[in-house]
């Protein structure tokens, strides 16, 4: 058995509006549309023009600085349209799907345990799925050329109103397997994943075939407890120079269907959640398919903040955007652009505190209908401890950030710059009484230390 690791630090933020275990396949859009802002870093060169017939997994954009990595086509279809911006920026790539059954680019049906390293590496890059392996440092496509420290997947996701991954999985598990089984092959006994610990747990080791079971790990504790950065701060923290690569698990799903059905797949179930949501539930869609048909009639009246992933760490998207590449949740919440009478001045059980400055603190398990209400402005970065109480990782945050700031890159890999992402901070800007952009800055601060360090 791998490490069993009880985290304390961190809060679990109960809202209402998580999804019931009620699964419904969509429709496809009328555009189906790839947006190359999805993939962090890649400078997109087409490989399609408009008016041009493409099958599903066809590959549509390459990136210029490694032209091995490509971005397929969810869908066969016409292209209707290339949508640029300043300085011609390609910011989509729209395309009419077929309205009859998808036609898709064959590939040989393979088991990836009789393949060498090599051989998968060539077909994930074949097959438009090498874009699903990331990389910590700087949470980018893997490049295929490295040999990583270690290939880390979180198999439970703590963040508020998360999917039940568990319960997708449940939906997949050959094609879950099958995409072990090729990731095994990436990085040989270096494959970890990380399971819920304690009875909540729904995976079981025998789900995991082929996996040493000192590479499964158990933890436990509030968010961020699920994010795999935490997870490998745990395990085998990153130093300079190292790189390990990190993969979702539904995108473990999508790499097996290349491989046992011959295709690239790339349907997802997505959480459609939120306090705003009728029915929340389950929805089996494809990236970039048009959120208008996803959340058309399922929404309650009023002003609606529509955010792909979940409250903490996702983007403000509208109706007429299109599901990212990598996106398993959204979250409708309210506004929160109505003025509040008293504000934190009046009392009540129905506010959210880490205090103890309402009396909701005697209710742990409660659940809250909160709205994007900040609650305030930026005010003086000052030393409070509250990023300390939230953040599971030995690291001092408050000095990080602002080695960050002043953009002194010695210090900020002295205090850990290497090992953290976004996702991990994002508690700290939820309790921070001085309203910080604390994500901004760590996404800053690990641009500044990639092309300057």
């Amino acid at each position: 058995m791998g490490k069993a690791i009880k985290l304390r630090k961190g809060y679990d933020i109960n809202l209402v509006g998580k999804a019931e275990y009620v699964l419904t396949p969509l429709p496809m859009s009328d555009v189906v549309a790839i947006k190359p802002t999805d993939f962090k870093s890649v400078v997109p060169k087409l490989m399609v023009e408009v008016g041009q017939e493409v099958l599903a997994g066809q590959p549509v954009f390459f990136d210029k600085a490694n032209p091995a990595i490509k971005v397929a086509s969810p869908v066969s279809g016409e292209v209707a349209e290339i949508v640029r911006g300043e300085k011609r920026r390609i910011l989509e790539i729209r395309i009419i799907p077929d309205r009859t059954d998808l036609r898709y680019l064959p590939y040989p049906q393979v088991d990836p345990i009789g393949l060498s390293r090599e051989a998968i590496i060539e077909r994930l890059l074949e097959g438009s799925c090498w874009n699903y392996i990331r990389q910590r440092p700087y949470t980018l496509i893997a490049n295929p050329e490295d040999i990583p420290k270690g290939i880390f997947i979180s198999c439970f996701d703590t963040a508020p109103l998360a999917p039940d991954i568990e319960y997708i999985l449940d939906q997949e598990k050959e094609s879950f397997q099958a995409g072990l089984a090729a990731l095994q092959k990436l990085a040989p006994g270096r494959l970890h994943i990380s399971l819920r610990g304690g009875a909540d747990n729904k995976i079981r080791e025998t789900d995991l075939a082929g996996i040493p079971s000192e590479n499964i790990h158990y933890f436990q504790g509030p968010h961020p407890a699920g994010n795999v950065g935490v997870q490998i701060h745990h395990l085998s923290p990153i130093k300079k120079d190292e790189v390990v690569w990190y993969v979702q698990p539904q995108d473990v799903v999508i790499i097996g269907r290349l491989f046992r059905e011959g295709r690239y797949r790339a349907e997802r179930v997505v959480a459609l959640t939120g306090s705003c949501v009728q029915a929340p539930q389950y929805f089996r869609v494809l990236p970039g398919q048009k959120l208008s048909s996803i959340l058309d009639g399922r929404l309650k009246e009023g002003k609606l903040r529509i955010v792909q992933g979940n409250i903490l760490t996702g983007a403000t998207s509208s109706d007429d955007d299109f599901l990212s590449h990598y996106c398993n949740q959204l979250t409708v919440v309210p506004e929160g652009d109505e003025p509040e009478f008293l504000g934190w001045l009046l009392p009540g059980v129905d506010k959210l505190s880490l205090s103890r400055t309402y009396f909701s603190w005697l209710f742990p398990k409660r659940t809250y209908q909160l709205d994007t209400n900040m609650h305030g402005e930026e005010r003086a970065f000052v030393m409070t401890g509250q990023y300390d109480q939230v953040l599971p990782m030995d690291i001092m945050p408050v000095m990080l950030l602002k080695a960050i700031l002043a953009k002194d890159i010695e210090r900020m890999e002295q205090l850990g710059i290497y090992e953290i992402a976004e996702e991990d901070f994002a508690l700290c800007e939820f309790v921070c009484t001085s309203k910080i952009e604390v994500q901004r800055i760590i996404s800053e601060g690990l641009e500044y230390v990639r092309t300057e360090g």
